[in-house]
């Protein structure tokens, strides 16, 4: 497997362009399903989830074409054209959804314009169990009939879907996308009551509006869907990866450096942003996006993650490596997945101070990191190891850092042109 080195000890300096948002882009492809016509998505990222979805589409009989070209010819691009002019299968197989938990977005889509669905159960980063219980409980509550047999999710509509209203019990952003997937396909008009209001979530509500549905509410917590039977093909520009965007601003910090995140949106970050600033780093909005300059050295500071706008729970790994180096101690709180502290063992490694009682991480700042040989264990860890690696001193190695290619364009190369001295060592054939 690919390998990550970084030798730490270097300020970061520059611009660091930011790439469309991989948890937007997902759903919106899920989108095209939706309509015979062409889909066509800009600012697409090149990442491996992208890849993984695009297939599992053309299984189902999307036609995916990036820039013009056969995606199955390797040649990713930043324009998407998703075409599904005829639905060949409604099964949505094990080995090709179990690699990526977003693939269960598929589900209400074919519901809603097959009238059927047969879907595994989704796999991706082990951060938790992450039940489907609220996507099968947003179709029953439009008419489906759902059960789980064998490792799948059975969802039938014969008669169609109806339109109804949809309360969550809690905020959950892809049951709320699934809701949002089949109400925009089905006549009527449905409510959405406790939806999440992620930027990603705004973004798939105006690309259904590009369609043809209307929904009123978007960026609150209850949504109104007229949805139509027969919707459009739309071209639609993807938001800025917000999570990427954080992910630099943290290196900025941890290195005392001085970045320029390009297309950054400073309104999707306000959270962070502002615990940025207690830290004592400098966060401004720019002509070019945001620029976040590090201190000395940062100040703890407490946080708890929560649903947008609260502290993003893809954040709190990288926070934490910023708070490992921090003056003073830190309490960080997970309240959305119960286990996302996996990447607390490796950090240790590195000689960061941890501790951790349930949901909650006690980090006592240390003056410096040591590098180390450490493991990547899921997404948002691989990268907050990288991050330590930039603040430590000497080497660390990151091992199995494809999960890293799940959610990060070009991660090395953009650091590298800031200024760390880090390369990926690829597995010899």
């Amino acid at each position: 497997m690919d390998r990550i080195i970084v030798r730490g000890g270097r300020r970061l300096e520059g611009t660091v362009p930011v790439a469309g948002a991989k948890n937007a882009a997902l759903p919106l492809m899920c989108a095209s399903l939706l309509s015979d016509r062409p889909v066509t998505l800009r600012n697409v990222p090149h990442l491996g989830d992208i890849a993984t979805l695009a297939g599992l589409l053309g299984h189902l009989g999307v036609a995916v074409g990036f820039d013009g070209h056969d995606p199955g010819g390797g040649h990713a691009g930043r324009v998407m054209t998703l075409t599904a002019g005829r639905i060949a299968d409604t099964t949505a197989p094990y080995d090709m959804v179990r690699k990526m938990r977003a693939s269960v977005l598929v589900l209400g889509p074919l519901v809603a314009r097959c009238g059927a669905a047969k879907v595994s159960l989704p796999g991706g980063c082990a951060i938790g169990t992450r039940p489907v219980d609220l996507h099968v409980k947003a179709l029953q509550a439009l008419g489906a009939e759902v059960t789980l047999e064998g490792g799948y999710i059975h969802a039938r509509a014969p008669a169609g879907l109806r339109a109804g209203e949809i309360v969550f019990p809690l905020v959950s952003v892809g049951a709320t996308e699934t809701a949002l997937l089949a109400a925009a396909a089905t006549e009527g008009t449905t409510r959405i009551v406790n939806a999440a209001r992620e930027p990603e979530v705004q973004d798939l509500c105006r690309l259904l509006v590009a369609m043809g549905a209307r929904i009123e509410g978007i960026g609150t917590a209850a949504l109104s869907v007229e949805g139509r039977a027969a919707l459009g093909g739309a071209v639609h520009d993807i938001v800025p990866d917000r999570i990427e965007a954080g992910t630099f601003a943290i290196a900025a910090a941890i290195t005392g450096g001085d970045l320029t995140l390009a297309g950054a949106s400073a309104d999707d970050l306000r959270t962070l942003a502002s615990t940025l600033k207690a830290t004592g780093a400098t966060v401004e909005a720019v002509a070019a996006g945001l620029r976040v300059v590090g201190p000395a050295r940062p100040r703890g500071v407490d946080v708890m993650t929560e649903p947008f706008p609260g502290f993003p729970t893809d954040l709190q790994a990288q926070y934490m490596a910023l708070m490992c180096v921090a003056e003073g101690a830190s309490m960080i709180t997970e309240t959305i997945f119960e286990n996302r502290f996996m990447h607390v063992p490796e950090l240790a490694r590195m000689g960061a101070r941890i501790t951790v009682h349930g949901g909650t991480a006690l980090v006592r700042g240390v003056a410096g990191l040591r590098g180390a040989p450490v493991m990547a264990t899921d997404l948002r860890a691989s990268v907050s190891l990288v991050l330590a690696g930039l603040a430590a001193e000497g080497e660390t190695v990151v091992n199995r850092v494809y999960h890293l290619d799940r959610g990060y364009e070009h991660l090395e190369a953009k650091l590298a042109a800031v200024g760390a001295e880090i390369v990926r060592m690829r597995e010899a054939a």
